[in-house]
């Protein structure tokens, strides 16, 4: 096993070593005249390719075949598989190795490139070719005369002409048969020390030349292939007389060297042979043997008398460097003598050295095609350098004349690989004619060259290139559909296909626009429309043709100019503006807001207002209309007027819009209770009235209308048993349960009537005396109780409708049954108590204070008193407007002595400030109806204004005196009925708190009122000087 092992690695790292040198030979056996497709060998496996670590390869291992143009190859290797196989063309061992006679090994070569570049190797196979018996033993002639003399001995021997056969070994010559010899003669082989069988003649009885001069027979040769081969020739033996001594060479072996350029005629040799014969038995004749090759009896001359050997032809060592003759020296007896003459030719540098080129990339008409893409190291060709010459004069080196991006890389002795040495590019050279030079060693050197031709093929490796990257160009609107804007230009350094270049437009280019893809030029398929969209970017593209292609692209934009195409257009057709009638001269009505969808002076609006109206005004810029007049809703409820609106353009265009100003009247009276007349009156009510029984019906109007006169009745101090309930349109006050015992007496309901006008409601309160009894019999006592009543504090809130829960039963058993001991001495008892904290004074000032303002305010009182609790955290009013405000200011119980001199009132805080209620005798103007349309947001959004105030611009003391202010956005919104708006929002449907105007009181003066639970409050009541 490990020996095993060693011997894989061992065949490994040798692979290895192979592998690095990057030239291989291999040697095969092949047989002579082998059919097609015979396989021989699998170099894939027989080199070890498979042990080769693995890499990476970008393309399949290739087997490729390198032969000289024109030849034709007596193998093929599958390319895929490098399995070697036979071709149709003959393998003819004779043919191939014609000439050779030292050495009988014949051997063909090829070379074989391994492909691709990343496991390239160059490996020469050297296929040894085995001799088949293919050929017959020949003689000279079918016909062999001999002449024997008669005295021969008995076992004498006379040479015969030797047989040739062109095969070796075996399978040539190997038997002589003697056929006929009609046992006179035999025949014998004997062996040369060449390994030549020679036939040889054997006298076996005495001849008698008288008797019988002649025989004739028959020889036969055969050879020892399988299957065998033979032939036969003729021999006939003439009885010749005696001639008893034989020639004979002074050498019988003679070595000589002759240039190859010795003239014809040269001598090369002189042979000697002497003969112990006399007279014609002396006369030597000198003659090549049959076995002289017939090239070599071609090249030289045999003196047949003399023995000199001279040159006949020119002779060429590169053709065959030496010849063997064998010469034979007969007197004229039947055993000539033998010399064996070895003629070298010497080596003269007369061959030119030959370039051999083998395409490893196929030529087209003798050009190889290269792709300008073609990495290092990519191979070419083969080149194969010889020179027929030896030594010296054989060394050939190879190389190119002139600096190429190629190379010759030596692989064997002789050969060496073209490939490229640096990156192409076919952009800077698209051929190249590479001049190779092959030079020998001799002496003058010898030399040749060879042109290879090299064309690049363009690669697709350069993408087009804009003449500029960002195109900026303008058009006017309206244009043409197809007008021309401007052509695109873009150049690609390759050529052909990969140079074609096609525009095209980006996914994110418009519709409006068409590219050219040939051209190049850029249009304008549809109408523009700059007020739709000023500027246009987007990417253009430039594609080549190439595979595969490449793509630049590029911005262009495009800038609509503007013409005055577009009239002014007003907001709205028709505006609908709703004032107060209170609203001051020169006051801000409304805003007009127009839009011009152009630009520039084309888009510069100016505003008038048409038929020479001096009844209004209105500002050329901000559309703001004021008055000329003081309005009055009882003599002109609307006026209409139409505005024109007209640009600035070279042509101008104008457009109009209808104005209607609505007068709207203004909630400046409170209301005013007809029932019950007074807060002293009261109703009886019998306590077997069933829940649900209206008891009494309050009655309050308004001088307003509309909405400022839609009246809201509430119950809001008082009823602190919860016993009553009012209906808050009617009016009714209905019994809520069925009464008790404990509910008997003088009940007091503060109600309170409240109007929906706009922007603030006015309100008004009265008491309501409810007596629940059977019967009224003392109603002087009733007046004193209600007198008494309304003296006494009651907790009420104005603000909540019902603050009061009703009594538990329990406690209403409780208070039944101890009401008729105690309630007498109670009432007396409070009564009491009440008048003895009462100063004159302080109920003097009650009286007055509730005969001049807690029943319902006068309409005509110029003065407004508000009251407004303060709270830790207040809501802080704009600084431009004026209020009138009444400050509640709460104290502890421990600091009520610190103002003696105040007014203190017994009446509580809430009714107080009910029936002192806030009134604003100023208003905002309203621009719209519920329903009308919104101006303020496209005005924000389209004509934005600078922001100004309106200033007071009449006397305070005016009947219809208001300072406003215009909203920041200068859009005028009403309130609705239910709320309150801000005055900088543009929803007259939002809801949310705003704060009016109002004349400010200036004079102070300062009450204190006594709360039940010892809490000061001090109203500070403003009135005007």
């Amino acid at each position: 096993m490990d020996l095993l092992s060693g011997t894989y690695i061992f065949a490994v790292l040798l692979a290895c070593v192979v592998f690095q040198s990057g030239a291989q030979e291999k040697n095969y056996t092949i047989r002579e005249e082998m059919p097609e497709n015979v396989l021989i060998g699998d170099l894939l496996k027989d080199l070890n390719l498979s042990l080769i670590p693995d890499k990476s390869l970008t393309t399949p291992m290739q087997f490729k075949l390198v032969y000289k143009t024109g030849d034709v190859p007596l193998i093929r290797i599958e390319e895929g598989t490098g399995e070697i196989f036979t071709t149709g063309a003959r393998i003819d061992r004779e043919k191939l190795c014609a000439g050779i006679i030292v050495d009988t090994r014949c051997f063909y070569e090829v070379e074989v490139a391994v492909l691709p570049d990343e496991i390239f190797r160059l490996v020469k196979i050297r296929f040894l070719i085995e001799d088949i018996n293919d050929n017959a033993p020949l003689f000279p002639a079918t016909v062999i005369n001999i002449s024997i003399p008669e005295n021969s001995a008995i076992n004498s021997r006379y040479a015969l002409p030797a047989a040739i056969d062109p095969d070796t070994g075996i399978n040539g010559v190997q038997n002589y048969q003697l056929i006929k010899g009609q046992n006179i003669f035999g025949l014998d082989i004997i062996e040369t020390p060449e390994g030549e069988k020679m036939p040889q003649l054997i006298v076996q009885k005495e001849l008698d030349r008288e008797e019988k001069d002649t025989y004739v027979m028959k020889v036969k040769v055969e050879d020892g292939g399988f299957p065998q081969r033979s032939s036969t020739a003729i021999l006939q033996v003439s009885v010749a007389d005696t001639n008893d001594n034989h020639p004979v060479f002074k050498e019988d072996e003679i070595e000589v060297s002759i240039p190859e350029n010795a003239p014809v005629g040269s001598s090369v040799t002189q042979l000697h042979a002497t003969d112990a014969d006399i007279g014609e038995n002396a006369r030597i004749h000198f003659y090549f043997s049959n076995l002289v090759s017939s090239m070599a009896k071609r090249l030289f001359h045999l003196n047949s008398t003399t023995g000199l050997i001279t040159v006949k032809e020119p002779l060429d060592r590169e053709e065959s460097p030496n010849h063997k003759l064998l010469v034979l020296a007969s007197d004229g007896g039947l055993m000539p003598a033998r010399a064996m003459v070895l003629v070298n030719v010497t080596d003269v540098n007369d061959n030119v050295p030959l370039i051999d080129i083998r395409y490893i990339i196929n030529p087209i008409n003798g050009t190889v095609v290269l792709s300008e893409n073609a990495p290092l190291n990519t191979k070419i060709a083969l080149i194969t350098v010889t020179d027929k010459d030896a030594d010296h004069n054989g060394r050939v080196t190879c190389f190119t004349d002139h600096e190429v991006p190629f190379r010759l890389r030596p692989v064997f002795s002789n050969q060496f690989l073209l490939e490229t040495a640096a990156y192409l590019d076919y952009e800077s050279t698209r051929e190249y004619a590479i001049k190779l030079l092959a030079a020998d060693a001799g002496k003058p050197p010898l030399n040749q060259s060879s042109m290879l031709l090299i064309k690049l093929k363009d690669e697709n490796d350069n993408a087009p290139v804009f003449t500029q990257s960002f195109i900026s160009l303008s058009v006017l609107e309206n244009n043409s559909p197809g007008t021309q804007l401007t052509k695109i230009s873009a150049t690609d350094a390759d050529t052909g296909r990969n140079a074609e270049i096609h525009y095209l437009l980006g996914i994110d280019a418009p519709s409006e626009f068409n590219l050219d893809h040939r051209t190049g030029i850029l249009t304008a398929v549809k109408k523009l429309d700059r007020e739709k969209q000023e500027k246009y970017s987007f990417t253009v593209l430039a594609k080549d043709n190439g595979m595969p292609s490449l793509i630049t692209n590029a911005t262009v934009l495009v800038t609509v100019l503007d013409q005055n195409d577009n009239s002014p257009v007003f907001t709205h057709n028709e505006y609908n503006f709703y004032v107060p009638e209170n609203l001051p001269r020169h006051g801000t009505v409304g805003l007009i807001t127009v839009t011009d969808p152009d630009y520039g002076e084309n888009s510069a609006v100016t505003l008038s207002i048409l038929d020479a109206n001096d009844d209004f005004t209105i500002d050329p810029q901000t559309g703001v209309i004021r008055p000329n007049i003081s309005f009055d809703r009882e003599k002109q409820e609307s006026y209409t007027f139409y505005v024109k609106a007209e640009d600035g353009g070279r042509v101008s265009h104008s457009s109009t819009a209808k104005v209607t100003i609505n007068v709207v009247d203004v909630n400046d009276n409170k209301p005013v209770f007809v029932v019950p007349p007074s807060n002293y009156s009261f109703e009886l009510v019998p306590p077997s009235a069933n829940p649900g029984t209206v008891v009494f019906t309050v009655v309050a109007i308004d001088n307003d209308t509309g909405m400022n006169a839609e009246l809201r009745y509430s119950i809001v101090g008082g009823n602190t048993k919860g016993l009553f309930m009012i209906d808050q349109t009617t009016g009714n006050i209905t019994l809520k349960e069925k009464c008790v015992l404990a509910d008997l007496g003088l009940h007091k309901l503060i109600v309170k009537a409240k109007d929906l006008g706009q922007p603030d409601s006015l309100f008004s309160v009265i008491n309501v005396n409810l007596f629940v009894n059977e019967s009224m019999t003392n109603a002087t006592l009733i007046y004193e109780l209600v007198r008494k009543n309304i003296e006494t504090p009651v907790t009420q809130n104005i603000e909540t409708t019902d603050t009061s829960s009703p009594s538990s039963d329990y406690v209403k058993i409780m208070v039944a049954i101890v009401a008729g001991t105690i309630t007498v001495i109670l009432v007396i008892f409070i009564t009491a108590v009440v008048r003895c904290r009462q100063s004159p004074h302080l109920k003097a000032a009650q009286k007055n204070k509730q005969n001049s303002e807690w029943v319902t305010p006068n309409p005509e009182n110029r003065q407004m008193m508000m009251m407004k609790k303060k709270k830790k955290k207040k809501k802080h009013t704009p600084k431009n407007l004026l209020l009138n405000f009444v400050t509640i200011e709460e104290a502890k119980a421990d600091d009520a002595d610190n103002d003696r001199n105040a007014v203190t009132l017994d009446l509580p805080i809430e009714l107080e400030e009910q029936t002192m209620g806030k009134y604003n005798w100023g208003s905002t103007p309203t621009t719209f109806k519920p329903d009308s349309p919104d101006l303020a947001r496209h005005y924000k959004s389209a004509s934005p204004q600078p922001a100004f105030q309106i200033q007071p611009e009449t006397p305070l003391n005016s009947k219809h005196h208001i300072i406003q202010e215009l909203p920041l956005d200068n859009t005028f919104v009403g309130c609705d009925s239910i709320s309150k708006c801000s005055s900088s929002s543009s929803d007259p449907y939002s809801v949310s708190e705003c704060s009016y105007p109002v004349t400010t009181f200036k004079t102070p003066v300062s009450v204190h009122t006594r709360l039940t639970d010892s809490r000061t409050s001090t109203i500070e009541i403003y009135s005007e000087i």
